[in-house]
């Protein structure tokens, strides 16, 4: 996500810091990349253009000329002034009389029936119960494709075949208030272009249901047509937010930057990835940072918090503190781990330096490390993985040929599972001193 504008815009404030005391001319200077990188990433140029006079008017002002760091000051004003058009954060209406219904709309393609799937996930783990209903009769294998997803996160799905969409919506609205539901959600159908038959069944829906958020869901990959089809859905009916999707696939991300800006439609979520559980609220302030390369720590603490079971967590570190810790324990904290996202997300919620030293590693390879890893304590019997000193040379090569690797993979593994199991050794002994000694 915004992997090519993030790497620009790092380079030009590396340049930046580089100098001393900022002139007008270095100040335009950068400007002038800033403005290409933008463009370059698919910005709206008429957002790039306000963008730039709110940054420069403050740029070469008071506020820098007395800074003590000037580079840092024009970096946090284009900070703040990013937020500012990121715009501010949407939120869900979840007030009022229950059932809440939320329709998902949007063009053929975009990732409509995963994003509800992915929002009804979401909203389950906050405590409300959802219902899902099939209302896109005209796509094949759509409603087969919802109620799949429906039980794989364990949400009903209602569907009536024959039933038109605006009368399925009502009907599975009033199931909702006798089952004592909270929210129902609709996957309505999607066409390949904007036309006047979709707006009219959009319409009946809302006549004879009251619908509490109509959300747009718009592919990122589109680029600036995505702010054509938000401009069109929201000429045609009430638009209340939208949802972008495959924000993982698109190294520009513009259109997110752009979409607030010239449509007015606030941003409530972003689709990160293919899995059930890749799907964030909107928050500006974070994404900005994500942009701007200084990561977003509360985002990568809240996908640990998701990711970890606190008491199996407490368990794992008591273990590894004492340097008690198996090869079994190693399995089930890649499994927590992975459970966190691919390591290339993982990468990019980093901070500072951190996410520097860590885009150094490919995460190709960090991701099939794991594997390689995964498969070779899954070649071992639960007596080797509970008990690794067992595990001489004729075992080693049982273990390599059945998951296909080397012995050597299997004795690299070995090995740093011993360096770990002595550094933790160290650590306790030592009262947590060696810390210091391995970071101060």
């Amino acid at each position: 996500m915004f992997e090519n504008l993030s790497g620009r815009l790092n380079t030009i404030f590396q340049n930046l810091r580089r100098r001393g005391k900022l002139t007008e001319a270095d100040v335009d200077a950068s400007l002038r990349e800033v403005r290409l990188a933008l463009l370059e990433a698919d910005v709206h140029y008429s957002v790039v253009k306000d963008f730039l006079t709110r940054v420069r008017e403050r740029a070469v002002g008071y506020e820098v000329s007395k800074a003590l760091n000037p580079a840092q000051q024009v970096i946090k004003i284009v900070h703040e002034e990013l937020i500012t058009t990121l715009g501010e954060p949407g939120r869900l209406n979840l007030a009022g009389q229950k059932p809440r219904l939320i329709i998902l709309v949007g063009l053929q393609g975009s990732g409509k029936t995963t994003a509800v799937a992915k929002l009804a996930r979401l909203l389950r783990s906050q405590g409300e119960r959802v219902l899902l209903v099939a209302a896109d009769p005209y796509r094949p294998a759509a409603v087969k494709q919802l109620q799949t997803l429906g039980e794989r996160i364990g949400v009903p799905v209602v569907y009536e075949q024959g039933v038109k969409p605006p009368d399925l919506v009502k009907r599975a609205y009033e199931q909702g208030q006798k089952g004592g539901y909270t929210i129902v959600i609709a996957d309505t159908a999607g066409r390949s272009q904007l036309d006047q038959e979709l707006m009219d069944e959009l319409s009946a829906i809302a006549k004879k249901t009251p619908v509490a958020e109509t959300l747009l869901v718009v592919d990122a990959m589109i680029g600036q047509t995505a702010l054509q089809v938000a401009e069109g859905f929201k000429q045609a009916i009430s638009i209340n937010g939208l949802v972008f999707t495959k924000m993982d696939g698109d190294a520009r991300g513009g259109a997110a930057i752009s979409v607030r800006h010239v449509t007015g439609v606030p941003i409530k979520f972003l689709g990160t990835g293919e899995g059930i559980d890749a799907i964030e609220v909107y928050e500006p302030s974070r994404l900005a940072s994500r942009i701007l390369g200084m990561g977003d720590v509360l985002g990568l603490i809240e996908k640990a918090e998701a990711a970890f079971d606190e008491e199996e967590a407490k368990k794992q570190a008591g273990k590894m503190m004492s340097g008690k810790f198996t090869l079994e324990d190693f399995a089930s904290q890649i499994k927590q781990v992975k459970k966190m996202g691919s390591f290339s997300q993982i990468m990019e919620l980093l901070p500072g330096s951190l996410g520097q030293a860590a885009k150094m590693v490919d995460p190709k390879d960090a991701e099939n490390q794991f594997k390689k890893t995964e498969a070779i304590i899954n070649s071992m019997t639960m007596q080797e993985r509970r008990n690794p000193d067992i595990l001489n040379a004729s075992r080693r090569r049982r273990i390599a040929r059945g998951c296909g690797l080397e012995v050597q993979d299997v004795n690299r593994l070995m090995k740093q599972f011993r360096d770990t199991q002595r550094l933790m050794k160290t650590l306790q002994s030592s009262g947590g001193k060696g810390l210091s000694r391995l970071f101060g």
